[in-house]
């Protein structure tokens, strides 16, 4: 019997997941299980998060992989401790060089825009700081599916034609690599093809048995190195040698008496903040359903033309991130928020295809931990012999130094993919994420003020159809958006579009912790191949 895993003529309905022992939400249904795996087998949260992210590797290429970024937020012993496992810009690149290969912007694909990858480093930090069982451990699950292989899930067979279909526009042989190990056959794998990588299976294998240190110093950084030399990029084996990733404080603001955290930049979680801060100083939201949503839309541009204009390296910031997040300043953004929708610029602080995953144990710790290749392969590079594929970070630097993302050797780009938390009371609430590039911002206003305004589970604030702003007054909207919430956002000056497709939408996790019970409940991504298993 032959049957279509992409046609669903019938809205479908998940019920939130509840669970006691701990939990595991992520996009990928294999890659939760082998964090509740690891759960039963005496692992926490941390080592539950670092299992999952390498399995993800492996069953979701599309969005994320061994050549990856990180962030994680850590609650552990009432302490939330956040980590930026972003890597930086070759030492060796230079905005003249870019120009001197023909390019007066950076490039979305090849080795240009390839920067230091984050994610081993994050799974190796994570694990000696925090976790209670071996790296080793942690790794084997994603080795053995590497290995053994598993069968492709719908909406990665999805994303995996959409990149066959877009690397196929490169005819150079550094490409050539990508079509070998991920399209063996001619073709992206359909739903259900099994697909396997040994290559992965043994670079996880030498990342597992050497803390990383094979990534970073040994086998695997002189193939990266020798790569990019023989293509005419610009990533060497020292820019990997000198990478660290590095704990920093998380930032908050205050919105409906709870603590919404996010990574500071050079992370773009900052706009989610502003945004949050913005209706908080509107007050009480309307009962009005559409005065709500249009207010929840403005405030999310005021916050993003300002994120776009200023977020970069936080101590090459000007303004500041405390800047940035006064309550007097938020104010005073949040009085251009009005009936009609308005054409939004940046204001003046100093006049005043990634994936997610969230875990959770008995113990109270709790991972919002998000990975990324930033556009789905990333940039549709692969090391051969290695399985690495390697993001494409640098894509978002500027080559205008009037810019404040402006691309200078050794730099951390501004970053899309943000791990959000939830505490309350100096309480952990639990971890919030919603992937999906310029997206991530927005998905995260949406899912705060579905849960703490609406007043909605973790299952139903995911479900709710989403908006998405893309620029001046134009907000796309996904299928199944209601109709007479469409036709009262036009009245007001907004110009909706509508899409056939969910998938540019965000694809998010949700796990809170009731601090009556210490139960859990959890939601996952209608729009994904996810799962938010319980142990």
């Amino acid at each position: 019997m032959s049957l279509d895993p992409h046609y669903y003529p019938a809205a479908s309905r998940r019920m939130v997941t509840l669970g006691k022992r701990g939990m595991v939400a992520t996009s990928q249904t294999l890659a939760a299980q082998v964090g509740t795996d690891i759960l039963r087998n005496g692992g926490n949260a941390i080592d539950a998060a670092i299992a999952t992210a390498a399995a993800l590797t492996v069953v979701e290429p599309t969005s994320n992989g061994i050549g990856s970024d990180a962030f994680a937020l850590v609650w552990v012993k009432d302490t939330l401790h956040g980590l930026n496992a972003s890597g930086r810009a070759p030492v060796g690149i230079s905005i003249d060089a870019v120009r001197e290969l023909g390019l007066d912007a950076m490039p979305a694909h090849g080795l240009t825009p390839v920067t230091v990858p984050g994610a081993p480093a994050a799974w190796a930090t994570l694990s000696e700081r925090f976790g209670t069982l071996p790296l080793a451990t942690l790794l084997a699950p994603a080795i053995t599916l590497a290995e053994e292989g598993f069968a492709v899930s719908p909406v990665v067979s999805q994303l995996w034609q959409k990149a066959f279909t877009r690397y196929k526009q490169y005819n150079r042989p550094e490409f050539a690599p990508w079509f070998e190990h991920f399209a063996p056959h001619g073709h992206a794998p359909k739903a259900g093809d099994i697909w396997h990588s040994p290559d992965m299976a043994n670079t996880l294998r030498a990342i597992a048995e050497s803390g990383a240190k094979a990534f970073y110093e040994g086998e695997l950084a002189d193939a990266m190195d020798n790569f990019s030399r023989q293509h005419g990029g610009f990533l060497r084996k020292e820019d990997l040698a000198a990478f660290r990733p590095e704990w920093v404080d998380p930032i908050s603001i205050r919105y409906r008496g709870h603590d919404i955290w996010e990574i500071p930049p050079n992370g773009s979680g900052l706009i989610a903040l502003q945004a949050l801060g913005m209706l908080e100083a509107l007050g009480d939201e309307p009962r009005d359903a559409v005065e709500a949503l249009h207010r929840r839309i403005e405030a999310t541009k005021l916050g993003y033309v300002d994120g776009l204009r200023y977020i970069t390296e936080r101590e090459d910031m000007v303004p500041s991130v405390e800047q940035m997040l006064s309550p007097a300043y938020l104010a005073q953004r949040s009085k251009l928020i009005g009936n009609e929708a308005i054409d939004p610029v940046h204001g003046n602080p100093l006049l005043g295809g990634t994936v997610y995953l969230a875990t959770a144990d008995d113990e109270g710790n709790m991972v919002s931990f998000i990975q990324s290749n930033f556009e789905g392969f990333g940039s549709g590079i692969v090391v051969p012999g290695t399985g690495i594929s390697l993001q494409n970070r640098g894509w978002s630097f500027s080559l205008n130094e009037e810019d404040a993302n402006v691309l200078h050797p050794g730099k951390r780009t501004y970053h899309t993919i943000i791990p959000g938390f939830i505490t309350k009371d100096n309480q952990a609430v639990g971890p919030f994420g919603v992937m999906g590039g310029y997206m991530q911002p927005q998905g995260h206003v949406q899912v705060v003020t579905s849960l703490l305004e609406d007043r909605l589970n973790p299952q139903a604030a995911l479900d709710l159809p989403r908006w998405k702003w893309v620029a001046g007054k134009t907000v796309e909207v996904e299928p199944g958006f209601p109709d007479h919430l469409a036709q009262a956002l036009e009245r007001r000056g907004h110009h909706i579009v509508r899409t056939n497709d969910a998938l540019t939408f965000g694809r998010g996790q949700i796990i809170l912790r009731n601090a009556a019970t210490g139960t859990f409940q959890g939601g996952t991504e209608p729009r994904t191949d996810g799962a938010v298993l319980p142990v």
